[in-house]
């Protein structure tokens, strides 16, 4: 059973059409210690929301995990993680951080609590509620 995760990215560094457009991207320079326990923890075929930081603040896709358990490599000590992923689909609507703050449901999200984690997981609960609100 695939694990769930969300992962943000600011848009004007790497987007999710940059995503889509490369097909399979390095998901790298993370250089936070619990972002980077999350990337080790990713196996081949987990699934994460794909979160535009700063400009957006909304989950826009879902993607897969491709390759897990890489060294970073922007990394020359060999310490970070990374892994690789590949778009999966694009949600029919966004779903922003201020909709998903005022939903009680999703009030102890690590999006919620712990805003500055770039690479935080998702329980199943969650994950389907917000597959639920980005339906329409």
């Amino acid at each position: 059973m695939p694990r769930y995760w969300l992962m943000k990215s600011e848009p004007d560094a790497y987007s999710w059409d940059d995503l889509v457009a490369e097909e399979e991207g390095v998901w790298d320079g993370v250089r936070n210690h619990r972002a980077k326990n999350n990337l080790a923890a990713m196996e081949v075929g987990d699934l994460a929301f794909f979160y535009h930081s700063n400009v957006g603040l909304e989950i826009v896709g879902i993607a897969e995990v491709t390759v897990a358990g890489m060294a970073d490599p922007t990394d020359p000590e060999g310490k970070w993680s990374a892994v690789k992923i590949r778009p999966v689909r694009k949600l029919a609507s966004p779903v922003s951080l201020k909709q998903i703050k005022a939903e009680p449901a999703l009030a102890e999200m690590e999006l919620v609590k712990l805003m500055r984690l770039s690479v935080s997981e998702v329980r199943k609960d969650e994950w389907d509620h917000i597959l639920t609100m980005a339906s329409g």
